[in-house]
């Protein structure tokens, strides 16, 4: 028991001491304006596609998907302003300036890239056009998946009531089975932690290796997220201090305190390899 609690808290001295020394600060700044600024060029070109391609629910499913695990008091006034951008009718798909969108919201993976490789303390040796393309090959692969499930998502409720229809005794969990949101909301969080972390940073890492990491991330935005949205309903004076731009600078904070916790997260893992691999060498 002793030797456990040694080893948890030379772990967390060590990312937290890793975080603190390579500017884990203001990585978390970067990341958080980055994925902010990438985020409407995200949603706008996954949405004009979606529409060329005859998803018109997508709007309503990315942004359920973006901001349902976002505190009420910080999604509720964005996610608005997101619909409102998104219900503009586009049919430049293929002109410049959906092609920027990609390339602005690729930022946003490049950022993450970044702070994993920090994080992971490996140097990055990948050409920067390979990058990019990865970059940009995410961004595809992420509106791919809002697109099928916002398809799923449309089909959904046909298919419940035919099975509340001709099946009896399924009625009683039809209650849960339309908790759905929340449910592919996390799924999509967890498999895009995974992906990230497996695959941006420089090198390789064992697959399982990743666990720890992106639990404490995961448990780490729970608890930030509960905390600041605490914060906000009895402390916080932002509507006074920030006027129309409240709900602006409410995000950034959030996204802030959301950065610091994943970049920390890699540097979790990379504390644990470094101590396992220690250990290794003084039992050989």
């Amino acid at each position: 028991m002793l030797r456990t609690v040694v080893a948890v808290k030379r772990v967390l001295y060590d990312a937290l001491g890793h975080f603190n020394n390579d500017d884990g600060w203001a990585m978390s700044s970067h990341l958080a304006i980055t994925a902010l600024m990438a985020l409407f060029p995200f949603l706008i070109f996954a949405t004009t596609l979606a529409s060329f391609l005859g998803a018109d629910a997508f709007a309503d499913t990315a942004v359920h998907l973006v901001f349902d695990t976002w505190p009420a008091q910080i999604a509720k006034p964005i996610a608005a302003e997101v619909r409102n951008v998104l219900t503009v009718q586009r049919t430049d798909l293929l002109t410049y300036g959906v092609v920027l969108a990609a390339y602005f919201a690729s930022n946003g993976i490049e950022a993450l890239r970044t702070s994993l490789n920090r994080a992971y303390r490996v140097t990055e040796t990948r050409g920067i056009l390979y990058r990019r393309a990865q970059s940009l090959f995410f961004v595809v692969i992420a509106t791919i998946g809002i697109l099928i499930i916002s398809v799923l998502l449309v089909l959904a409720p046909i298919l419940a009531r035919l099975a509340e229809a001709h099946i009896e005794w399924i009625k009683p969990y039809m209650g849960t089975i339309n908790s759905w949101r929340y449910v592919v909301a996390s799924t999509v969080i967890v498999g895009g932690l995974f992906a990230v972390h497996y695959w941006l940073p420089a090198g390789r890492r064992p697959f399982l290796s990743l666990v720890p990491g992106i639990l404490f991330t995961l448990v780490g935005w729970l608890i930030g997220s509960t905390a600041f949205a605490s914060y906000l309903d009895h402390f916080s004076s932002y509507v006074s201090t920030y006027a129309g731009l409240a709900s602006i600078m409410i995000a950034v904070v959030f996204l802030y305190i959301v950065s610091a916790i994943f970049i920390l997260g890699g540097e979790f893992n990379a504390a644990i390899s470094r101590y396992l691999e220690a250990r290794a060498r003084v039992a050989g």
